[in-house]
Order: structure tokens, then sequence, then C-alpha cells
């Protein structure tokens, strides 16, 4: 029986990627014999990153949709006459959009594979940034919002889940910490252009990143581990090879993801009811925990609001302080993609959690000091440079580990045959959080600066007992390796 109709139980009407990988590489398989193997380790290392930096366009865009209220904020309210929860609700919407974008995640990627899952969220960012652009009130504002949100939410979950996919086991760490570096890059984009150009031109310039993914999806191939659940065996090893190179010997990856798909269930889907077995219930409960705590520790309030935190802490160039803050969080986490295949993820995310607990508490305090001072006073002006320090140092210390981690570990740890479903259940309670915070962090900031980061910095010290006790190392293991670890 062939590995075709053992995936499949014998049904011929087997789902096609929405995307067809090609014939590209195949072809150029064949001309293997003439090249030696340190051109071929070469030509491996180039086509995985080359296929890395196309996707990692989709997080650009999630970033610059990030980062683009915390610019706009001022031109925004005065040009449309918003009120501060107007604003917030337009902040937030697409977060709202990206819960319904994160439902429908997995379900898209399974059933027409990640390139396909890519294009169709492109679409709708373009749709998105154009309606804002055009906006002359608030609805078309909300309505462009909530379809970037939607894209992104789609984007969230299929970019790491492909990378991980794709990238050979040495070097999956570093390559799936691209998604959130490229998410960073997005973000600090955001914040320089938005210095110099228009809310509206900003919004055009949106288009950008999705306008160049879409034709670039026709030059990568589809995930050879997602062709091998379709029981499309010739797809997914020309996809494989020339992913690994065209020289390099893929027979033994190819049996142990074989192995990993014979053993998993036959069917597409799983029943709710089975989710009780330990090899999935604790997967995707660390996969949601990860996801959840790293939005509840209040990092998109920070960054969509930080003009107004920097304001509030008395920096007269808030526009530009909250640049810096972007750079420097790009900076931090291009550290992450060196250190994460070095010391490890778990390593990284004590590290992480650790270091924002304490600089939470750093800026908490900074602010109820404030309080207690006349604003003329030197004391004053020294609390409000301490809690920029703070946030700064939160931001960074974010960037190290909670930042990129959380999606590199769910891509890694959820079962193949459950990856759709809980991938969309733990990206869409990151973006429920994400909404959350993001809903509240303007009203909470008004309410009181230092009791908001107080409540943070709690979240922040149960996340490191949190990793502590329950998420697993990953560095150094195959997927099949890891998901087997969960029996």
């Amino acid at each position: 029986m062939s590995f075709r109709e053992e995936s499949d139980d014998g049904r011929g009407d087997l789902r096609k990627p929405f995307l067809h990988t090609g014939s590209w590489y195949r072809m150029s398989s064949r001309q293997s014999s003439m090249m030696g193997s340190s051109q071929a380790i070469r030509e491996s290392s180039i086509s995985v990153v080359a296929v890395v930096l196309i996707v990692a366009l989709g997080p650009i865009q999630f970033g610059f949709t990030s980062g683009y209220s915390s610019p706009t904020q001022t031109s925004i309210t005065e040009d449309l006459g918003l009120t501060v929860s107007e604003f917030s609700w337009f902040g937030s919407l697409s977060n709202v959009g990206a819960m319904v974008g994160a439902i429908a995640s997995g379900q898209i990627a399974e059933y027409i594979g990640r390139k396909g899952s890519l294009m169709i969220a492109a679409i709708p960012n373009i749709i998105g940034w154009l309606a804002i652009s055009f906006a002359k009130d608030s609805s078309f504002l909300y309505m462009g919002r909530l379809l970037e949100g939607f894209g992104v939410g789609i984007i969230s979950y299929t970019v790491p889940v492909y990378i991980a996919e794709i990238a050979p086991q040495n070097l999956r760490g570093a390559l799936g910490s691209v998604n959130q570096l490229s998410v960073t890059i997005g973000i600090m984009l955001a914040y320089l252009l938005g210095l110099f150009v228009p809310w509206r031109i900003l919004a055009v310039l949106g288009i950008l990143p999705c306008t160049i993914l879409i034709p670039g999806l026709f030059f990568i191939p589809e995930s050879p581990r997602w062709l091998a659940k379709m029981g499309m065996t010739e797809d997914f090893e020309a996809s494989l090879q020339v992913l690994r190179g065209f020289d390099t010997d893929i027979s033994v990856e190819v049996n142990e993801i074989k192995r990993s798909v014979a053993s998993s269930s036959r069917r597409t889907t799983i029943r709710f009811a089975e989710l009780k077995r330990r090899r999935y219930y604790f997967p995707l409960t660390i996969g949601i925990g990860l996801l959840l705590l790293q939005q509840l520790s209040g990092i998109n309030g920070v960054l969509f609001y930080s003009s107004t935190i920097f304001a509030s802490a008395g920096v007269t160039s808030s526009n530009i302080a909250t640049f810096g803050l972007g750079a420097v969080q790009v900076i931090a986490t291009g550290i992450t993609t060196w250190l994460v295949d070095r010391a490890g993820r778990r390593l990284l995310l004590i590290i992480s959690t650790s270091g924002m607990t304490v600089s939470l508490l750093i800026v908490a305090v900074s602010f109820f000091a404030k309080g207690f001072v006349s604003e003329d006073s030197s004391l004053h002006s020294i609390f409000a440079i301490i809690s920029v320090v703070g946030v700064v140092a939160m931001v960074v210390t974010f960037s190290l580990g909670l930042g990129a981690i959380p999606w590199l570990i769910m891509s890694e740890i959820l079962p193949i045959n459950i990856k759709g479903l809980a991938g969309s259940v733990a990206t869409l309670a990151n973006w429920f959080s994400c909404w959350l915070v993001t809903m509240t962090a303007n009203l909470l900031l008004t309410w009181s600066s230092g009791g908001t980061f107080t409540i943070y910095m709690l979240i922040c010290a149960f996340t490191t007992v949190f990793v502590t006790l329950w998420v697993p190392e990953t560095k150094g293991r195959t997927l099949e390796e890891i998901q087997g670890s969960f029996r």
C-alpha cells in the first residue's frame, strides 16, 4: 500500500493546495548530480532562508498594523473628531477581527495549505488599509481595522507553523524567531514613518507588505509536512528536497515524517472528547497558556499607547521616543534570534519574564512616587526618567523571550493531527487577551498609571512560575520527537 493510501484510507478525493507547489524545483532536482556537496550545503541554507524572508512579509504587516495607532492617535482624533473611547475602539478592533481570523486560521491552513492561507490573509489586509486611508468618519476606520485584523489573525497562526514545518532542526529556533523579529520591524516602520507622513498616507504604505507577499507565494514550496499529511507523496518529497538542497540525502527525514503521519489519526479532524488525552491536552494547555500570558503581560497596551505613556512620564518628544522604543525592540528580538538555538527556549523565557517583572515594578513605583511630589521639583523629573527606563527595559526583556518564543513553541509542540484545531484555539486565546488589553489599556492608564503597571507586573510574575513548572525544552529535537514526548 502506498503512502498516499495509508494516509487517506484509500480515498481518492485528496484536498489540493490552493497554490500548487509547482514543478520548477523538481526539474532542478534532476541536475543534482552536477552539484558538489559544499554547494549543496550552501543551496540548502539559501533556499530555506529565502523562503522564510518571503513569508516574513506577513508578520511585517502584522507589526505595521499593531504600531499604526500609536503615532496616529492625535492626528486621527483631531481630523475625524473622535473621543478617547472611540479611538480605543479603533485600536482594539483589529484584535476583534484577528479573533475571527484566528478561529478560521487553522481550518483554512489545513484545507488549502499554508501558502493558500497566506494568500487569503493578504487580500483583506489590502482592502482594510484602503478603507482607512479614505475614511471620512469612524465607520470606515472601524471596517478597515476589522478587515486588517482578520488577515493578521490568519497570518499570526500560519507563518510560525509554516516556518517550523520547513526549517531544519538546527535552524528551527532562529528561523522561527524571524516571525517575531519581522513583527517588531513592522512596528518600528509604523513608528518611523508616522513621524513624517500623514495618517492617510501611512495607511496607504501599509498595503506594501501584502502586495509584495502575494506574488512571492508563487515562488516558494508548500509545507512538506502538510503535503505528507494530505498524502501528496511526490509533492511532499520534492518540497523537502528543495528546502534541504538538491544534493542532500533526505531519506531519513522523509521516513521520520512518514512515520509521524502514519502514527497520528488517519482522520483530518478529531473529536473534542479526544482532547482529554494527555498527548493532546498537555501541549494545548502549554500553547494556550503561553500565548494568553504573552498578551496579558500588557506589552500591546504599552506599544499601542506608548506615545501617551511617554507624554504622561513627561517626555516632550513622545513620538520620537516611541520610535526609539521600536528600534530597541528590533535589536533585542534580533539577539533572541541568535540565542534561541544556543541557550534554549525555556531559559530565555524565564529570563524574559523575570526581567519584565522587575521592569514593571520599577515603572509602577515611579508613577506612584510622581503623585507625591511637585511637578516643578527635580524628583518629579527623576521619577519620569526612571519610568521611561523601566518601560524600555520591559520591552527589551519581553523581546528577549516572551515575544518570539510562545509562537515558536506553539508551532513545535502541537501534534500534526490536531494542529489546525488546537492552533486556532491557541491563536484565538492570544488575540482575545490582546483585545482585552488594548481595549482597557488607555482607560486603565487614565485611571492610574501606577496601578496599571502593577497589574501587568503580577501577571508577569505568574508567567515565570508557569514557564518554570510546565514548559518543556524543545531545542535540538525534531518536531516528531517533541510531539512524541507527550504520548
